[in-house]
């Protein structure tokens, strides 16, 4: 398995996340081939691809790490973490966290920080197996669009 740092917006990329972003939440729409050039381009974002079985096998994962300045330090948080309905339960889920939890490290953060739907059991039990501890905090969100 290859975890790598997106460095290109390719034409593959975006026709993987068309077929992945559906695959976290219906709600989701994917990006366009600029979303992903704004995505690499950013300071604070780093996209992260697992493929399987090697470097040149197909995308099966995807991961986004923001890591960010405020006043009380550094934080990062992981995002949009999806592996194919195909290809869960080899790993790669797992694999992609990591990876992102070192640059994290590598980037002098703290911690990290996820959030994930409740329905995402799988999912959530990979976090608490990684040592992924719940918060006691009240998620809010306003929506501006």
């Amino acid at each position: 398995m290859y975890i790598g740092v997106v460095s290109e917006a390719t034409q593959e990329l975006c026709e993987a996340l068309q077929r992945l972003i559906p695959q976290l939440g219906a709600h989701k729409a994917p990006p366009t081939l600029e979303d992903l050039r704004a995505l690499i381009r950013s300071e604070a974002s780093r996209l992260l691809v697992a493929r399987d079985p090697d470097e040149s096998g197909p995308i099966a994962g995807v991961l986004c790490l923001t890591v960010y300045r405020v006043p009380t330090g550094l934080r990062s948080i992981i995002e949009d973490v999806i592996v194919d309905e195909s290809m869960r339960g080899r790993g790669i889920g797992e694999a992609l966290m990591r990876h992102a939890m070192e640059l994290a490290r590598a980037s002098g953060a703290e911690g990290v920080s996820l959030t994930s739907n409740p329905s995402r059991e799988a999912a959530n039990r990979l976090y608490q197996s990684m040592g992924f501890e719940l918060r006691k905090t009240n998620p809010y969100f306003y929506r501006l669009k």
